[in-house]
């Protein structure tokens, strides 16, 4: 037996699920594994084991930007390291503004362990590829955020694991996003090259973006809001529907971030008149919002991110061996020639149009 089955045995003994049934689920891009726990009675939890010590560690509020990128990636991006107390700390937040986040159950914080409430296995992206109508689905995802975005936004996020600071996606960690496109792409791609010039001008067209996005940085993001990571809870009530899973990475953000995220999908289609309706969806529900500037933004950042998957993917692929992720790139290159066809991106446009040659560009 391994160190890390001693340490879950022994913590589902303390939180007295000794006697459960123990069924590991596929894993994801993530050093984060699950399994279902099936108690005697039937009924199901979750055991989410992320061992502690598997990556880098995220920022200390107080770190410069020099400190962070010093310190690895995880603090460059402002990402948890997948600290359990983070996940519990957003989760009670979550709950508290009344959306549906998995209670958390029992935790061990020090050797990453968390037992969590079952959401079930209704991932968006599953149902609707067994048939559910997809709009009802999205349209319940964008109340979610709507009610996300309307309620406060703290600081700091308390949790029975602790308190965690809700940090700022800022220009930091967006541009470090953004340059794993320049990074990792030509080790995928060597007929792309980026020269000291491309690179010069990458840093200077997308300043304005990053400055921007962190200064109108002013709700909670989930930061990785998409249909496989969303759970479709029909028999609960208007935003609830909407079950979160994966946001210990959540960030105080521009609000069009998960907007973005879910509605420009890397791994599904969403169709433009289906973004389209989920948008007057949110405007409806805010109209306090400055719909022409916001959607500025939203097609800024969303450039940024596909960019920045992108550079993601190709990482997945050349450094660890997961080809699985190039069925994906198609997708993102549309996804962000059509945002760089927003006018104000010009600059933005014209880097691709210049730097990247059209057959890199799908």
């Amino acid at each position: 037996m391994s160190e890390r089955e001693a340490l879950r045995l022994d913590f589902l003994k303390t939180a007295g699920l000794a006697d459960a049934a123990r069924a590991p689920l596929p894993g994801d891009a993530s050093t984060r594994r699950y399994e279902r726990l099936t108690l005697p009675t039937g009924a199901t939890l979750m055991l989410m084991d992320q061992a502690p010590a598997a990556e880098s560690p995220p920022a200390d509020p107080s770190w410069t930007p020099a400190q962070r990128r010093a310190a690895g990636w995880n603090a460059t991006a402002r990402l948890s390291a997948g600290r359990i107390d983070a996940f519990a700390a957003v989760a009670a937040h979550l709950r508290a503004v009344g959306l549906s986040a998995p209670e958390v159950v029992a935790l061990d914080v020090a050797n990453g362990l968390a037992v969590l409430e079952d959401l079930g296995d209704d991932l968006f992206a599953r149902v609707i590829a067994q048939g559910e109508a997809e709009a009802p689905l999205y349209m319940a995802a964008v109340e979610a955020l709507a009610e996300l975005h309307a309620a406060p936004t703290p600081g700091t996020l308390t949790g029975p694991g602790g308190d965690w600071p809700l940090q700022t996606y800022d220009a930091t960690a967006l541009k470090g996003g953004a340059d794993l496109f320049v990074d990792w792409l030509p080790k995928l791609r060597p007929d792309f090259d980026v020269s000291q010039e491309a690179r010069a001008e990458w840093d200077a067209v997308w300043e304005p973006v990053v400055d921007a996005a962190e200064r109108d940085a002013s709700v909670m993001a989930h930061r990785d809001y998409h249909a496989e990571n969303l759970i479709w809870l029909p028999g609960r009530a208007g935003a609830a529907r909407a079950g979160m899973i994966d946001f210990q990475d959540a960030v105080r953000a521009h609000a069009s971030w998960d907007l973005h995220s879910l509605l420009q999908d890397a791994r599904r289609d969403v169709s433009p008149a289906l973004e389209a309706a989920a948008l007057d969806r949110y405007f409806a529900l805010r109209p306090d919002v400055d719909r022409a500037a916001f959607m500025q933004s939203y097609a800024a950042l969303a450039a940024l991110n596909e960019a920045r998957i992108l550079g993601v993917f190709a990482r997945l692929i050349t450094r660890d061996g997961k080809p699985r992720y190039a069925q994906f790139m198609p997708r993102m290159w549309a996804h962000l020639e059509r945002n760089l066809e927003t006018p104000g991106l010009e600059p933005i446009s014209d880097w691709f149009r210049r730097f990247v040659p059209a057959g890199v560009r799908s």
